[in-house]
Order: structure tokens, then C-alpha cells, then sequence
């Protein structure tokens, strides 16, 4: 298994201001409003449930699905109005502490990068429209289900998209096993979405379309979402070249007689 603990952004000078703010809302929300997990009527009513989105109607009685040969039910809670803002506050909720922080262990690794390439500004929108494209994605392969999805997980999968498209070469410090070691984001970055599909396709053999409790759907809907969008914005801010800077000073050049 590969741990991403840091990454090379030598090349980069300044603070990333929107991937700091989102880091802070995520953690706010967690704490604040889902009151570290035990908020379940917050997490039920504000989390995004398939059937609402596709049928327009906030569930608030709880729903009995069948999960290996057993009757289940899941508790519903009221939402807000329209019932489709679930979409986006869901983006900011987590499952509890693993969830919460490896997920934002990721957006602080890999966001500042993609954001100081962007611009604070589209890395936002490209951010929000990737966690769009993750729930699409997780909706479609259950439309009528009643299971809560939440997370950031999906937008952060569109970061690591575009991260993969910037900056193949870059070189990621991670844990493996007992060592750490440094390898190019196209490793790590292509381990994870191989994880993904590998993990995932269970799932889609599923009518929940989970395996679990992780919503594979999201993450490879939100990762060819991120993939897809820097592609066509490299076409407008330029290639990079993502090769690590130089260490040492260049000397200078004899004059020419």
C-alpha cells in the first residue's frame, strides 16, 4: 500500500489560498455541524441520497433495502430545499476521523500544485465541478438507492486527475510498507486509480453500488472528470515542465570575445 506523504513544489512560491480554505471547511463542517460524527440527523438529511436527487423528494422516513439476503433499514432525515443543494454540502462531509483525514491529506499534498498551475479561481470551480461529476457518476450506478454518499473523496479524485495530466514526473515521497521512498506522481497516482477499479468492480455488482462503504463510482467518476477538464485547460495556460528545479547556482557564462 502507498501512503503519499509530501510532494515536490520547489517550483511553486506562495500560499495556496483556496485549497487552505477548503482544507478549513471540511474540517469546520466535520467538527461544527456534524459535530465530529455523532450528528446523525445532519449527516442523514444533508448527505446526497440517489433517490432524492433523481426524484426530486426528500425522504425523511427510514428506507428498507436488502444487503446480503438481510432487510436493512436506513434512517432518513429531513434536507434542505431544494433537496438537490445535497450535492454540494455533501462534498464537505465525512464519514468520521480516517475518512476526514485521508482525505484531506490528499487535497494538501496534491492541491496546492494544481492550484498555483490554475489559478485560484478555476481551481476552485474545476474542484466543485469535479465532486459534481463524482456524484453523477455514484448516482448513476444506483439511481433509486437510499444509501447517504458523502465526502470529499470525489473532488479530490478530479485533483489527482489533473495532477496526473501537470505534473506526471513530479516526485511524491511515500510510505511503503516500512520505508519511505520518493516515486513520480504517475506511479502513485496511476496505483490509485488501478486500486480504485480493482476494489471497485465488486461493487458494481452491487445494488448499492459500494464496497464497503467506500463509493468506488465517485472517485472514478471524479478522478476522468479532473483528467478530462485539465486537458482541455493545458490547452489555455500552456504545458509545464514538471521536471524538479536544479539544485546549486548556474555559472555564469564566460563573455564572448
Amino acid at each position: 500500500m502507498l501512503l503519499p506523504i509530501g510532494d515536490d513544489d520547489r517550483r511553486f512560491e506562495g500560499p495556496a489560498y483556496v485549497t487552505w480554505v477548503l482544507l478549513i471547511a471540511n474540517v469546520g463542517v466535520f467538527f461544527m455541524l456534524q459535530q465530529a460524527g455523532t450528528g446523525e440527523a445532519f449527516d442523514y438529511g444533508w448527505s446526497v441520497i440517489p433517490q432524492e436527487i433523481t426524484t426530486g423528494t426528500d425522504l425523511t422516513t427510514p428506507q428498507t433495502v436488502e444487503a446480503r439476503g438481510e432487510r436493512v433499514q436506513i434512517p432518513q432525515a429531513p434536507g434542505p430545499s431544494p433537496i438537490y443543494l445535497t450535492i454540494l454540502t455533501a462534498m464537505f462531509m465525512h464519514g468520521g476521523y480516517l475518512h476526514l483525514g485521508g482525505n484531506m491529506l490528499y487535497l494538501w499534498i496534491f492541491g496546492d500544485n494544481v492550484e498555483h498551475r490554475f489559478g485560484s479561481g478555476v481551481f476552485l470551480t474545476f474542484y466543485l465541478v469535479s465532486g459534481l461529476a463524482a456524484t453523477l457518476a455514484q448516482i448513476l450506478l444506483d439511481p433509486d438507492g437510499v444509501i447517504p454518499n458523502l465526502g470529499a473523496s470525489g473532488a479530490i479524485s478530479g485533483v489527482l486527475g489533473a495532477y496526473l495530466v501537470l505534473f506526471p514526473r513530479n516526485r511524491v515521497s511515500v510510505i511503503l510498507f516500512y520505508f519511505v521512498v520518493s516515486l513520480p506522481a504517475v506511479v502513485v497516482i496511476g496505483f490509485y486509480i488501478v486500486l480504485q477499479f480493482v476494489e471497485g468492480f465488486g461493487a458494481t455488482m452491487t445494488a448499492e453500488g459500494t464496497a464497503g462503504g467506500v463509493a468506488y463510482g465517485a472517485h472514478i467518476g471524479g478522478f476522468f472528470a479532473g483528467l478530462a477538464m485539465a486537458l482541455l485547460l493545458r490547452g489555455v495556460i500552456g504545458p509545464d515542465d514538471d521536471r524538479p528545479p536544479r539544485r546549486g547556482r548556474r555559472r555564469p557564462r564566460r563573455p564572448r570575445r
